[in-house]
């Protein structure tokens, strides 16, 4: 009876490997394919037959793409953006949330509850308030309507996250540390963010993520200069570029997209292990 229960479970994580290994491979599918194709000539991007290992290799694309496109100017423009986005992230909202999270001031549960409720109002919505309050400021076709936002913590999502970690963190740090003379902005750098890196972490992949692919407000502020415009800019207008007659353009498109999504990867591969902890823990405790 025993030996027959191993054979069941056996087979039964058998399958289940084979099933998980399915899968990751037909997630896997698209990255693999948009690496092939980066690699690709335009004769074997006119080719019917599949390869999904090319022969020959066109390792000469992604040099042919830099001379092309600006790409450092864009990189350079992106990572503007994606350092002042970390820094609002990971600096104002871990301030703001731990006001909410220790703090007691008057009024903090109903600003709170107002802060949550504008994560209820669709982006769009504000769209156009934003352009003509922004115009009026001169900030068109300049990096101030999408950095002052963002560094100034302009994310509800992050500051709830961290408020629901900081109330885990145990009051007793606190006290002893008041009861030594230590401020609360002490307490918040000293003791607070120290023993929040799972919940950092999840943020920081989360800005990563949305400042390094932001395409419609670079798209709406950014558009008229293109000495300004971001990879995400970059790469639509690459993708439009093929389209006039000329030869086609599909290998630059995939190589563009390899090199967007590289950093991606990296980004998740450090911080993998924090970013789950951090999301795992941020939404039972509080």
């Amino acid at each position: 009876m025993i030996r027959r229960t191993r054979q069941v479970r056996r087979i039964t994580y058998t399958a289940l490997h084979l099933l998980l290994s399915v899968g990751a491979l037909a997630v896997m599918f698209p990255l693999l394919w948009t690496i092939s194709t980066s690699l690709k000539t335009i004769p074997q991007l006119k080719g019917t037959t599949i390869e999904l290992i090319p022969d020959p290799v066109a390792w000469g694309n992604y040099a042919e793409l830099f001379r092309r496109e600006p790409m450092l100017l864009q990189l350079r423009n992106t990572l503007i953006i994606v350092v002042c986005a970390e820094l609002g992230s990971l600096v104002v909202c871990a301030m703001t949330a731990y006001a909410f999270a220790r703090i007691p001031f008057p009024g903090r549960r109903a600003m709170f509850a107002l802060l949550l409720s504008s994560m209820m109002l669709p982006g769009v919505v504000t769209l156009i308030p934003f352009f003509v309050m922004f115009d009026r400021l001169g900030w068109i076709n300049t990096f101030l309507p999408l950095v002052v936002p963002r560094f100034l913590g302009h994310n509800a999502f992050y500051i709830f996250l961290m408020r629901q970690f900081f109330q885990g963190i145990p009051r007793d740090l606190s006290d002893a540390a008041k009861m030594d003379g230590c401020s609360e902005f002490g307490i918040w750098w000293r003791i607070v963010m120290p023993n929040s890196a799972p919940v950092l972490a999840a943020v920081a992949v989360f800005t990563f993520q949305f400042a390094w692919n932001w395409f419609l407000h670079p798209l709406v502020y950014l558009g008229g200069d293109k000495k300004l415009w971001t990879l995400s800019l970059g790469l639509n207008a690459l993708k439009g570029s093929g389209y006039d007659g000329g030869p086609p353009t599909t290998h630059l498109e995939m190589a563009f997209s390899v090199v967007m999504i590289v950093p991606m990867l990296a980004v998740f591969a450090a911080g993998q292990r924090y970013f789950v902890q951090g999301v795992v823990t941020s939404g039972i405790k509080g």
